[in-house]
């Protein structure tokens, strides 16, 4: 792959979405925020610029990318939507959820974005500036998290420049996101079906259908195996110092991910402690998440202690994220 580029950092704008636009058109690589993550687009249609992105990232080729539009109109010309599928997209989008549903005929998403799968994953992010390079660019853009593949997910434009600093053209600055976690998944290939729990709530999503969510037949059980969506992999948005979930006290070599007003025993020996939230607020929580991981690695623990977060709500797309950063690897 290419290295030793010149990453340019551009504060937001509309000078900032023009650049991006011509980066994306001439294949290159751009990093810029969602309200979930900072995301790093290429243009869907040039397989060249996928294949960068794959490498810039480390990621492998059999795991597929989000194509983000402006518009439910523009998501129809490169998907096919059901009924279902589009009281979803009427209902969340522009929003954090992404659906995955069979591509058109003429669909100009590469094959390499999709991974050879007949379907496609779709989102309309709500950012004012990823709608102004999606608006400036004029097609699709494929954009997972702007980070080295498998490392926590960026929520600044100083993760992404830490972690692809001299791989890519670009980071447009945003300030920090909102969201903190990525967008939910839900296939929508026979019954909608929960592929990856994100920034809207299964609840949220189910009292739109009216009905429970499928869940996948089969998890992605290793690292080797092709996921259904993005995400999906075993090991994924793993910091470097081992996770200990479930956390009842802290050794003193490792750092803490608190949550709410609990003080475990040892705390007062720890590397370091962050609480991602003290009042127990899992939309706080959910956005401060990746940062804060970000930050206690940086300690160099020997393990970070994570207190156990309720299976509720986005602490649902929490402890999904949390457990696939535990993954011994």
């Amino acid at each position: 792959m290419k290295t030793g580029l010149e990453t340019l950092i551009l504060p937001a704008g509309h000078a900032g979405a023009e650049a991006a636009a011509r980066r994306l058109a001439a294949g290159g690589l751009v990093a810029f925020p969602t309200e979930t993550v900072y995301g790093l687009g290429a243009d869907a249609a040039n397989a060249a610029a996928i294949a960068h992105l794959y490498a810039a990232k480390g990621r492998p080729a059999f795991n597929p990318l989000i194509a983000h539009v402006p518009d439910i109109a523009a998501a129809r010309r490169i998907g096919r939507f059901d009924a279902r599928a589009l009281k979803l997209a009427e209902a969340f989008w522009p929003g954090p959820l992404t659906l995955v549903v069979p591509k058109t005929d003429n669909c100009p998403v590469a094959d390499l974005a999709t991974a050879g799968l007949d379907t496609v994953a779709i989102r309309i992010p709500a950012h004012e500036v990823a709608q102004a390079i999606l608006r400036a660019f004029g097609g699709a853009v494929v954009a997972p998290s702007a980070n080295i593949s498998g490392h926590v997910s960026p929520t600044l434009a100083a993760h992404v420049e830490s972690d692809l600093a001299g791989r890519i053209d670009l980071i447009v600055d945003g300030g920090p996101v909102t969201v903190g976690v990525e967008s939910t998944i839900v296939g929508c290939l026979d019954a909608p079906m929960l592929l990856r729990p994100g920034g809207l709530s299964r609840e949220r999503i189910e009292a739109v259908l009216g009905a429970p969510l499928a869940r996948p037949p089969v998890e992605a059980e290793n690292d080797d195996s092709q996921p259904l969506a993005p995400g999906m992999l075993a090991s994924h948005y793993a910091p470097r110092a081992q996770v200990r979930l479930g956390a009842q006290d802290v050794a003193p070599d490792e750092a803490l991910l608190a949550f709410g007003p609990a003080r475990l025993p040892g705390v007062e020996g720890a590397v370091a402690v962050m609480n991602l939230s003290p009042s127990a607020d899992l939309d706080e929580a959910a956005a401060n998440l990746f940062g804060y991981l970000r930050s206690l690695d940086a300690r160099g623990p020997r393990a970070i202690a994570v207190m156990a977060i309720p299976e509720q709500g986005l602490g649902e797309a929490i402890n999904d994220r949390l457990r696939r950063a535990a993954v011994m690897r």
